[in-house]
């Protein structure tokens, strides 16, 4: 947990980067070079902004904060040793996807994808792939239009609620119960769910979905402390299990 301490500390130091991009449009950086190291991959969908993104733009919502200030975390407490400054952004039916074994995307209640893109990340995610979907409420998109597109991948899908007894939940930090979890918005609790492998709760993982709450908002608002220390610390620690989980299964 120090380690932990002290990487939340070295966080708030670059916290001038959550500026960028949070209200008015900016650049897309370009993907990194792939060769090997683990990068954070955000989906985008839709036909909006190939080269900008801003809060109209619903996959870029929390680009690049979010995912640099996790990266940073992530490169504290764990040996993955992640690119910390940079982000892959990828079409689901972008053949580099299959280079990475864990996707993130934000507000899939806006998510739609086209023939192509849903046979791709169907194939993705049986040959191995590990999504998190995070960022959407009843308010933003809903769960019916997510399941809707979701089921364009997986018609056979089953949503499994989940308990803190999953092992996603004990990967790296011991996350007992998920009656404390961090809440960005104001309906109800968070709502954490899964898919997994033929619809087999003791297989594979193959999505994780945060309904109903936004972690992603508070890896963004480090050091600013527009949320409470021990949501920001709740958020991280989902974070870093899931990919640890993604990594390992």
């Amino acid at each position: 947990m120090m380690r932990a301490a002290v990487a939340l500390a070295l966080v708030a130091g670059t916290a001038t980067l959550f500026a960028q991009g949070r209200r008015f449009a900016s650049p897309i950086q370009p993907n990194p070079t792939y060769d090997g190291q683990f990068t954070f991959v955000r989906l985008r969908y839709g036909e909006d902004a190939t080269r900008f993104v801003s809060q109209s733009v619903p996959w870029s919502h929390d680009y690049p904060t979010g995912e640099r200030h996790f990266m940073q975390i992530l490169n504290e407490v764990t040996n993955l040793k992640p690119k910390i400054a940079e982000t892959s952004i990828l079409a689901l039916d972008d053949p580099a996807l299959a280079h990475n074994p864990i996707a993130y995307m934000a507000e899939p209640g806006y998510w739609t994808a086209t023939d192509a893109e849903a046979e791709a990340f169907r194939a993705y995610l049986l040959k191995g792939g590990f999504v998190i979907f995070d960022d959407f409420s009843e308010s933003r998109g809903g769960w019916a239009a997510f399941e809707y597109t979701f089921r364009r991948v997986l018609p056979e899908a089953r949503f499994f609620d989940l308990t803190g007894s999953h092992q996603i939940f004990h990967s790296f930090f011991e996350i007992p119960s998920l009656d404390i979890l961090p809440q960005a918005y104001d309906a109800g609790r968070p709502i954490l769910r899964a898919v997994f492998e033929d619809n087999d709760p003791a297989r594979r993982m193959m999505a994780m979905i945060n309904f109903n709450t936004d972690i992603s908002e508070y890896w963004e608002g480090t050091g600013f402390g527009f949320e409470a220390a021990w949501e920001r610390n709740e958020a991280y620690k989902l974070g870093v299990n899931y990919v640890i989980y993604g990594m390992t299964h």
